[in-house]
């Protein structure tokens, strides 16, 4: 390792500073572009050791932590420039594989702020792991959780205490619901007879409303809820959430405003209906996903709503069986929304499809480049492109995206077993 004097050209998708050094590229976390700083290079690694010319954009972060923690990468950038960046991972991917189209301005969905964290946990200590490291930095507050999330911090803390002499690794999933706390451990293997008493007794202590281990629910003291639309939704413990709830419900207000008047609409990818449930206020919704729990929760939700359309849930494992595009036939339009690696092969039968109007909702702006690539090649126009900020401060980006073809005569769909 040695130290270097750096210039740094740009911040990188992850956030990071970006320089050239010796013939190689080094990225430095918590540099910006502009500035002259020291850095301590490894490889293509480099940590800050000290700003020598600031850029114009730095401000002063908003939490002590900021610097050594790793869960924000550029709270000292100034907001007209950390929305331009951020906007600009999106722009950049579609680029980066040949797709020109407008993209609107970012939307800031922070909202109240993260409805959900996870803390790490290591021999009892509670935090976030530095940058690129897998050093924990104990933490005494997190600013951009949800008011919510106020007493998780010393919830985790007590749980990982509980389970310190197992000397496993934990990962302490926590999220805030009106009931209270929702929490789910991981890490920690099978429990003891002997652990599992001690957590249901500090579930109690606590107040926490559900405990889980690995999913499985060790204490359900009050069954936790979301309001989804009109619906009342119960997620399944450890189920996929929109990081805050004002980014759900702009990624819904797109998809409802996109789909315009169809009758019919897929949902897939669809989790526990965050889509599915507010579609089916104005549509006839098939919702497809793989996890059975997730499945139930929606059913279950979508019963509870009187005057809904119908919402049929179909469990499938749309990466190793998409619906083909003679299934798809008869749908006013899709909507898609996939984990990180995107949807490769759901968005090849769309492009073989004849479905008129497709929204993509996607957390990785390469993946969606990818399929939305395979989308337009297959006759779709992507008519709009909307950057949603959920993760302020992160590197992470979500966006709504509206593919259409030209008019062309509906089918009836086919009727599809469960």
């Amino acid at each position: 390792m040695t130290r270097a004097i750096l210039e740094i050209e740009r911040l990188g998708q992850r956030g990071e500073g970006i320089a050239k050094h010796s013939g190689r590229t080094v990225f430095v976390p918590f540099a910006l572009a502009g500035e002259r700083v020291l850095a301590e290079v490894d490889g293509e690694r480099g940590r800050l050791v000290e700003v020598l010319t600031a850029s114009s954009d730095r401000i002063a972060p908003i939490c002590k932590h900021y610097g050594v923690c790793g869960g924000c990468a550029v709270q000292t950038l100034a907001p007209s420039a950390y929305t331009a960046w951020k906007r600009g991972l999106v722009v950049t991917a579609l680029a980066n594989a040949g797709i020109s189209t407008d993209v609107a301005p970012l939307l800031d969905a922070h909202g109240a702020g993260r409805r959900r964290v996870v803390f790490h946990a290591r021999d009892g200590a509670v935090g976030f792991m530095e940058t690129r490291a897998h050093k924990l930095v104990e933490i005494d507050a997190c600013p951009l959780l949800d008011s919510g999330l106020a007493p998780a911090l010393d919830a985790a803390r007590a749980l990982a205490r509980a389970l310190k002499s197992s000397g496993k690794p934990l990962d302490i999933a926590v999220t805030s619901a009106p009931e209270g706390l929702d929490v789910d451990l991981r890490g920690s293997g099978a429990l003891s007879e002997s652990e599992a008493r001690a957590l249901v007794e500090l579930a109690e202590r606590l107040d926490i409303a559900r405990l889980s281990n690995h999913s499985r629910v060790l204490a359900l003291r009050r069954r936790p809820t979301l309001g989804v639309g009109s619906a009342r939704l119960s997620p399944p413990t450890g189920g996929f959430l929109q990081a805050t709830a004002r980014g759900e419900e702009e990624m819904a207000r797109l998809a409802l405003q996109s789909i315009g008047k169809a009758k019919r609409v897929a949902d897939l990818f669809c989790g526990s209906g965050a889509f599915a449930l507010r579609l089916a206020e104005v549509a006839r919704v098939d919702a497809f996903d793989e996890s059975a729990e997730a499945l139930a929760a929606l059913e279950e939700a979508a019963r509870s709503v009187s005057g809904a359309k119908p919402v049929a849930a179909f469990r499938r494992n749309l990466f190793e069986n998409p619906l083909r595009a003679e299934e798809l036939e008869g749908f006013d339009a899709v909507i898609f929304d996939p984990p990180r690696a995107g949807a490769a092969a759901q968005a090849a039968e769309l492009a073989r499809s004849k479905v008129p109007l497709s929204v993509a909702i996607s957390c990785n702006a390469q993946s969606f480049a990818r399929d939305a690539k395979a989308m337009i090649d297959g006759g779709f126009a992507l008519e709009q492109v909307t950057p949603i900020d959920q993760f302020r401060y992160a590197a992470h980006i979500e966006l709504v995206a509206v593919f259409r073809r030209a008019a062309s005569k509906k089918r009836k769909a086919p009727l599809l077993s469960r």
